[in-house]
């Protein structure tokens, strides 16, 4: 898909990963609309890029339907969608303290997996009725982690989470083909974004020595690349794409 001219919303955009993508669509010739927190800096970075801001809270799903119908109305369209937010915590599956509380655990489930496929769901609904290009309506882009694949000690409902996002790429492809919409997963390793965007080179190594190279986190640009790469590119449909320099978690 030719993203100059575009309607693009990125969920997640006013910081790291999803704030690199937001900066790159528009570099690209989308119009942006940035959906983040109430309290994040999503506002001034809207202005910036010659977007729009719509607070969001991910969690609170009929909220989020709302915001998301409003940033569309706003934009006249949607043709491309890139979710990044998200998070985790640290719990084995039986601790110290006993068994892993379901509460965290369904929170983390709910803040990503399940925030991601409300947001997919109706991103989709809204892309559906766009003139095709070259038969494609949009481009949904979620965001995994390596964590879906060899997820360490303690990231339980992390992993499951994000393996869940990794899986539904096929399945959704697969129901939204004849829609003319591709849905694509990325799986990010180790990125500079965040608490991690702090560390210095010190307490990086050890978690990036075994990447085959380069030996560093990624950087937020990367990824932005990457997302920009699937939508331009037709072929790449329903699957999940490793960012991650060829590293292999180690199970601590």
């Amino acid at each position: 898909m030719n993203i100059t001219g575009k309607k693009a919303v990125v969920v997640g955009g006013a910081s790291g990963m999803g704030l690199a993508s937001a900066e790159a669509l528009a570099a690209g010739g989308a119009t942006v609309a940035i959906l983040d927190r109430e309290a994040s800096e999503g506002k001034a970075i809207a202005e910036r890029i010659g977007g729009i801001f719509q607070p969001i809270d991910i969690t609170d799903f009929e909220e989020a339907e709302a915001a998301l119908a409003t940033a569309v109305e706003q934009l006249g369209a949607l043709h491309i969608a890139v979710n990044t937010a998200g998070g985790g915590t640290v719990k084995r599956t039986l601790g110290r303290n006993g068994p892993h509380d379901l509460g965290s655990f369904r929170k983390v489930i709910d803040l990503n997996l399940v925030s991601t496929f409300n947001m997919n769901r109706l991103q989709a609904f809204h892309m559906s009725g766009n003139e095709p290009e070259d038969e494609e309506r949009g481009v949904i882009v979620n965001t995994s982690s390596i964590a879906a694949f060899e997820g360490q000690i303690g990231q339980v409902a992390y992993s499951a989470a994000k393996a869940g996002i990794a899986a539904m790429a096929l399945v959704m492809a697969r129901d939204l083909g004849p829609q003319g919409i591709r849905v694509v997963a990325i799986a990010p390793s180790l990125f500079a974004t965040g608490a991690t965007s702090k560390f210095t080179d010190q307490q990086v190594a050890p978690l990036v020595a075994d990447a085959a190279f380069p030996k560093r986190m990624g950087r937020p640009e990367e990824y932005a690349k990457l997302a920009l790469a699937v939508i331009d590119n037709p072929m790449l449909n329903g699957q999940a794409l490793r960012l991650d320099a060829g590293q292999r978690f180690a199970p601590r």
